[in-house]
């Protein structure tokens, strides 16, 4: 069962290595858990997984290769003697919770009522609410009812707080590298494009530093460090208006998250394609535009640049002076884009719209090409696969 664990967990590409999986295999012979499938997701999700985003891919490999385990009570326990369970109520109810079971009839009344209830549910598919559990919180069968005897049938979910099944709930299926971003997960992608640097002024104590001039000084040598900032600069050109209006949301949490991972960073916006002219407010970009030969010539050439849209217009936008559906452009879009990518060292463009869609649009092609084929999609690995491309 281990090794197809292993094996289904290659051909879901959760990227897990055999030592890894002999890691997990020396921990279960040292016995650093308890013998529960709760506590062994735990311990192989820690061992096999290095990255959250396939937390969510590990979770439906576990539950497909283990779920016989959890539901074994489906199955067997109308073949378990009942006497067997007569005896293990004997041993762990108190007094007060036989006496219960009594008002009810005794345990056989009750093993006869749960095998009734079973048919009733398999028969009529518990449509008229008499299914073991179903809500009742004073029903002693099922996993949504309480008693002190209850038996357990089969569950979805529990409301008391036992044997919740963790990897049925996925709470990490939102960094599943194959769907949108939220603010959270731009985060951690954004993270990826950092260089470190100790500049300005010295307010961090330098524990290695003061140990070792201590040491070798033979008295108190206190030793103060620049603290450690990210020195990547960013400026971001984001796509405002028309058919980008259905991708304000993932825009704005683009946005509000490189702002948190940036000290620097810088962002205008535009329509569509490049021109002769950028904004910073959307509310007066007409009365306060910017002349983008500034904004080019302002900024040093290591500035990793970053174009947000949807790249969704008429192909004369890009290619023709005068393309642009809101003004006269003197040059075509092309020729800003070229013009950028002669400037900075690192440009890529972050498509909103699914790639799968790509190819039915004729001018996200022309955008894929002024900017060197470096446009990628606005997902987890899309971002991903940006940020490694900006820092090379």
């Amino acid at each position: 069962m281990f090794m197809r664990f292993f094996t289904e967990l290659r051909q879901a590409k959760v990227p897990v290595t055999l030592k890894e999986y002999l890691m997990l295999m020396e921990g279960l012979d040292k016995q650093v858990i308890d013998r529960s499938v709760d506590d062994f997701y735990y311990l192989s999700r820690a061992a096999l997984v290095k990255d959250e985003k396939n937390i969510d891919k590990f979770d439906q490999v576990f539950a497909q290769v283990f779920k016989g385990l959890e539901r074994m009570g489906d199955d067997v326990a109308v073949d378990i003697p009942a006497e067997w369970l007569k005896k293990l109520s004997d041993q762990f109810l108190t007094e007060e919770e036989k006496a219960q079971i009594e008002a009810m009839g005794g345990f056989e009344a009750l093993m006869e009522a749960l095998a009734q209830r079973a048919k009733e549910q398999k028969e009529a598919q518990d449509k008229d609410g008499k299914g073991p559990g179903n809500g009742n919180p004073n029903s002693p069968f099922g996993a949504n009812g309480y008693h002190p005897e209850g038996v357990r049938v089969g569950q979805d979910k529990g409301r008391h707080g036992k044997a919740i099944k963790v990897w049925d709930k996925r709470e990490y299926k939102n960094l599943d590298d194959s769907v949108e971003l939220g603010t959270r997960n731009i985060k951690v992608a954004l993270r990826r494009l950092r260089k470190w640097v100790r500049e300005g002024h010295p307010d961090e104590l330098d524990m290695n530093g003061t140990i070792r001039g201590t040491a070798e000084k033979g008295y108190l040598d206190i030793q103060m460090r620049a603290e450690r900032r990210n020195k990547i600069s960013v400026l971001i050109f984001f796509d405002i208006g028309g058919s980008m209006d259905s991708h304000i949301k993932v825009c704005e949490e683009l946005f509000s998250a490189a702002r948190s991972e940036f000290k620097n960073m810088e962002f205008y916006y535009f329509h569509n394609c490049l021109y002769e002219s950028v904004w910073k407010d959307n509310r007066r970009r007409h009365a306060e535009k910017l002349n983008t030969w500034d904004i080019l010539h302002k900024f040093p050439h290591d500035y990793k640049v970053i174009f947000v849209g949807d790249a969704t217009m008429s192909p004369y936008e890009v290619t023709y002076p005068g393309g642009s559906v809101e003004h006269w452009n003197e040059e075509a879009g092309a020729i800003w884009m070229d013009r950028v990518s002669n400037i900075f060292d690192h440009m890529i463009w972050l498509n909103p719209t699914a790639e799968r869609h790509w190819d039915y649009t004729p001018s996200v092609g022309l955008i894929k090409q002024l900017v060197g084929d470096r446009m990628f999609p606005l997902t987890l690995s899309g971002l991903e696969k940006a940020m490694k491309e900006l820092a090379r």
